[in-house]
């Protein structure tokens, strides 16, 4: 509000310059669906390394790809990943428990995910705590121990208690810090101490007396079956964010993976054909695997007019933010003596994403001689320039092994690059750089939302969605010489009326020249006749 004088005398006003700097937002953080050996289900949890996986989620798995593909999206460059856990527990009369449990006195404990890994725990009370206080009850403190033995991790929790509404109410301490075991309720007695161990005994031993309670054979957690469909985009999955739609937890992705589940390691064509619709909506890529029954460039060609079609028309999506990669890759499985084995390529292909993005630019393809597959000693499929040319102009990415350089990524088409669609979204980083510049305009323009819609606010909007595209510019993201020849920026009584006006809308309108990546290189050689002099 304008300064109102009263005195004679100086007055200080600040002025609001009218810039609100756009940001550019993430370009390559990615989302991985699927298996693991333990963590949270049905949660969006971040991690920035390998180690991070394998502290949260365990690490490989012999029952899942996911640790394999995040393994190579790391190895080739990744950074922030988001990984969602599902488990498909066991059915029938004599499955067993998704959780494990154990038994301390009257308190039952259970693992605080589902999985085998909970079969590991073990607990220990004492009743070694600090004086009780006067409105304290008798023997209602006691401390109480956890440990995992597959990892050594233990946890200790200090004067709990069993009084409901105590501060240290056992059951809402456990909720709160403990990221291995829950309580579903209090115990009607303090539970009652472990013996202490003998000179020489380890504590979390299993000696005689006992001195700690580890989860018995009867009470033991199942690893779980193989996922299904439903388990990704089953019904009510998308009201209470769960599977696919747990990424609704999420603020942001930029990629999706989704390494194969099913026992012939593939993934149904309907969750492939979800995840699509669920990345057009979040404005994302999905990077699609090979069906692992592609053996041949024929059978990646397939018949599309087969019932159901087979090839890459049968893969389950033709989405423009949707990318195909093949072959599969041959590396060598640590879980199984380091012998050879197919992998999906979906994570080192995210890898070359996030390493591209942070090296050149999202607006680079990231394909070429610079994008090599590392860790890959060789591909399920080897092409020729020729095999190349039959699947590239169907939209399918190739992985090729070139000469000095090793297995590098050799396409950078989505799903609508068959040439006979003629799309405008046929190139990889064509589409990413639109995805790109549309999120970052949607978070950078909030704050256009309530204010008053006139020349005032298209003249803000202008300068800072221009100054954002400028930038861009200066980066060499668009075609042209000119800021003129690269984009454009418009928001006035042209592109808002008086009626939208009206109606409380106002129209931003920004266009864009996009680079295309030189997919072929035609050298053109011809001899020349030597001149005669005279």
């Amino acid at each position: 509000m304008p300064i109102t004088p009263t005195y004679p005398g100086v007055y200080i006003e600040e002025v609001p310059s009218g810039v609100r700097t756009i940001t550019g937002v993430a370009t390559s953080i990615t989302a991985f669906i699927g298996r693991a050996k333990r963590g949270p289900v049905d949660e969006a949890v971040t991690v920035n390394n390998f180690g991070d996986f394998e502290r949260v989620f365990g690490g490989l798995s012999a029952d899942s790809a996911l640790g394999y593909a995040l393994r190579d999206f790391y190895l080739n460059g990744g950074g922030r990943a988001i990984i969602v856990r599902l488990y498909h527990a066991e059915g029938g009369a004599n499955a067993r428990p998704s959780n494990a449990t154990l038994t301390v006195g009257d308190l039952d404990l259970e693992a605080a995910y589902p999985g085998a890994w909970g079969n590991k725990l073990r607990a220990r009370v004492d009743h070694d705590t600090r004086p009780l206080l006067p409105d304290e009850a008798q023997n209602s403190l006691f401390n109480l121990s956890i440990r995992d033995d597959e990892t050594g991790q233990i946890e200790q929790f200090r004067n709990v208690s069993i009084t409901p509404g105590h501060p240290r109410q056992v059951d809402r301490v456990l909720l709160n810090e403990s990221a291995l075991v829950r309580t579903t309720g209090l115990p009607g007695t303090r539970p009652s101490a472990h013996a202490s161990p003998d000179p020489g005994e380890d504590v979390w031993g299993d000696n005689d007396p006992e001195t700690n309670t580890k989860v018995a054979d009867d009470d033991q957690a199942s690893e779980g079956v193989l996922l299904e469909d439903d388990d990704f985009i089953g019904t009510g999955k998308d009201t209470a964010k769960e599977g696919l739609y747990a990424l609704k937890k999420a603020d942001l992705f930029n990629l999706l993976c989704i390494p194969p589940y099913l026992n012939d390691g593939n993934v149904d064509t309907s969750v492939v054909t979800a995840a699509a619709k669920y990345c057009e909506d979040r404005r994302a890529m999905l990077i699609v695997d090979p069906p692992s029954g592609w053996n041949s460039v024929e059978d990646a060609i397939g018949d599309p007019a087969a019932t159901p079609p087979t090839g890459v028309a049968g893969v389950g999506t033709r989405s423009k933010n949707a990318a195909l990669f093949f072959p599969r890759l041959r590396q060598p499985n640590p879980l199984r003596d380091n012998q050879v084995e197919g992998f999906a390529p979906s994570g080192a292909v995210a890898g070359v994403f996030a390493r591209t993005d942070a090296t050149r630019g999202v607006w680079k393809a990231p394909a070429g001689l610079e994008a090599t597959l590392v860790g890959v000693p060789q591909l399920s499929v080897p092409l020729t320039d020729q095999e190349n040319g039959q699947l590239n102009p169907l939209g399918v990415n190739c992985l090729r092994a070139m000469p000095a350089v090793g297995p590098v990524v050799w396409g950078a088409r989505t799903l609508q690059g068959d040439d006979r669609l003629a799309s405008e979204w046929k190139y990889v980083p064509v589409r990413r750089l639109a995805l790109y510049i549309e999120e970052s305009l949607y978070r950078g323009t909030q704050w256009v939302v309530f204010e008053p819609n006139d020349e005032p606010l298209w003249a803000q909007i202008r300068l800072n969605t221009g100054a954002f595209m400028q930038n861009l510019f200066r980066q060499g993201a668009f075609q042209g010489k000119t800021p003129q020849e690269a984009y454009l920026v418009k928001c006035d009584s042209e592109t808002t009326t008086q009626n939208d006006i009206n109606l409380g809308i106002v129209n931003i309108m920004v266009g864009f020249a996009p680079l295309k990546p030189a997919e072929f290189v035609i050298i053109k050689i011809q001899q020349i006749a030597g001149q005669v002099v005279t």
